[in-house]
């Protein structure tokens, strides 16, 4: 399966040393219902809010200069509807070069890693 080639790479490469952990990852989230698409950014070990959906981001890592440009970022999103508990929609690794091959399945919204960066900028 493709999906888990590409896991295996990553967690090869990580392994390998070859990822520069980044403190903050910036995300782009689309509401498919108002049709509102925002641009997040997301310290590493917080959680955002967005609509009925909480993002963790739990690390986010770039490559090096020398390497082929890739972000890659672990997250955790869970789902808050009225009366009920959280549940999980969401968990594992999101590539920005790939935002297809590991996604968030979700009837409402979207969400994918656009980068991460070395903190958080004023600009967003």
């Amino acid at each position: 399966m493709v999906v888990s080639t590409v896991m295996v790479t990553s967690a090869q490469a990580q392994s390998e040393g070859n990822w520069i952990e980044k403190p903050v990852a910036i995300l782009q989230a689309l509401d498919k219902v108002t049709a509102r698409v925002s641009r997040l950014q997301i310290p590493v070990g917080k959680t955002y809010r967005f609509g009925q959906i909480a993002i963790k981001i739990e690390t986010c890592r770039v490559r090096p200069p020398t390497m082929t440009p890739e972000s890659v970022a672990f997250l955790e999103i869970n789902e808050y509807q009225k009366d009920r508990k959280a549940q999980q929609v969401f968990s594992g690794w999101m590539f920005a070069s790939s935002p297809a091959l590991s996604a968030l399945e979700h009837p409402v919204y979207d969400v994918w890693v656009l980068s991460c960066a070395d903190a958080l900028s004023a600009d967003e």
